[in-house]
């Protein structure tokens, strides 16, 4: 019988992930999915990739970025502009739409689903966008070698996987050495703007970053009591009700069983309004169907 990955012994480089599931040792925060195109998104993947997807060299993995490449956004875009970079865009809803509004800022997509990407090219191509970039790679790798240090305005992590049980809580994205990366990339007084759908996820965030010396949180000590949307997610128990998709009726929910424990009164605060800059996707809307609530945070780069 042969050794699996995690079993055989294995020397492990920058950009291994994509064959072991590590980065540096450290588990990565995704699990890679079909690559294959088909229909418009293999259509657009051929018209716009050469102009809309960054070319990176690779170092062992194809989601890996070499450590020696690093991005040049203003000969990139052709112009010297605020730089926001999101990190997991998925189809390319939240991207796009802030890149619409804001055409005075330039944007780039990391992401490691290549459906995803062609699906941002789509979006690109019929609104027209010139200030949007996507690259295929791992986030990690980006913020700490691809970006120049200091060069991006703003950092968006929205709904990353919460990875519910306990033993895989070490492959959620946002951890110190994640905090120190994002640190490096952000200009000092740069946003770091996160949400995710779940207490347990939002709680380690707060958590993680409470505990950098690089981040200050920009609501610190907001809506906490019974204001606090942490507060009422425990009242209501509505996660121990319902799981990952909308709630049909007819049927009973769904609990993931990975909420986490209720304290009764979340006294820390810190909560975020909601980003205005944020569309609404498809994957919030889910959330909100299912009955769960929303936590912004929003950090600030000392």
């Amino acid at each position: 019988m042969s050794e699996s990955p995690e079993e055989s012994p294995r020397h492990i480089t920058p950009g291994s992930q994509a064959s072991f599931g590590t980065y540096r040792e450290t588990p990565v925060s995704f699990v890679r999915r079909g690559t294959r195109l088909q229909g418009r998104r293999q259509q657009a993947w051929e018209a716009h990739s050469d102009k809309f997807v960054v070319d990176v060299p690779r170092h062992v993995a194809d989601t890996s970025v070499h450590p020696d490449y690093t991005f040049d956004a203003e000969a990139e875009f052709g112009r010297k502009a605020p730089l926001i970079v999101e990190v997991g865009s998925g189809l390319g809803e939240a991207v796009c739409h802030a890149a619409e509004e804001n055409p005075d800022k330039d944007f780039l997509a990391v992401e490691v689903y290549t459906p995803g990407l062609a699906n941002t090219l789509i979006r690109i191509s019929q609104r027209g966008l010139s200030n949007v970039r996507v690259v295929q790679a791992n986030a990690p790798e980006v913020l700490e070698s691809m970006l120049p240090a200091g060069s991006v305005s703003e950092l968006w992590v929205f709904f990353p996987d919460p990875w519910h049980k306990a033993r895989h809580h070490k492959r959620r994205l946002i951890q110190p050495a994640f905090a120190k990366v994002a640190a490096k990339a952000l200009e000092k007084g740069g946003l770091w703007r996160i949400a995710t759908d779940w207490s347990n996820y939002a709680i380690h965030v707060r958590d993680v970053l409470s505990g950098s010396t690089e981040f200050e949180n920009v609501h610190e000590g907001e809506r906490k009591g019974p204001d606090s949307p942490l507060t009422q997610v425990w009242e209501s128990g509505v996660e121990a009700m319902v799981g990952g998709a909308p709630v049909k009726e007819g049927r009973a929910p769904v609990s993931t069983q990975h909420t986490g424990p209720s304290l009764g009164v979340d006294d820390v605060g810190g909560w975020a309004p909601r980003f205005e800059g944020r569309a609404r996707t498809s994957f919030e809307n889910k959330a909100h169907e299912a009955g769960r609530m929303i936590f912004d945070l929003t950090y600030r780069r000392l």
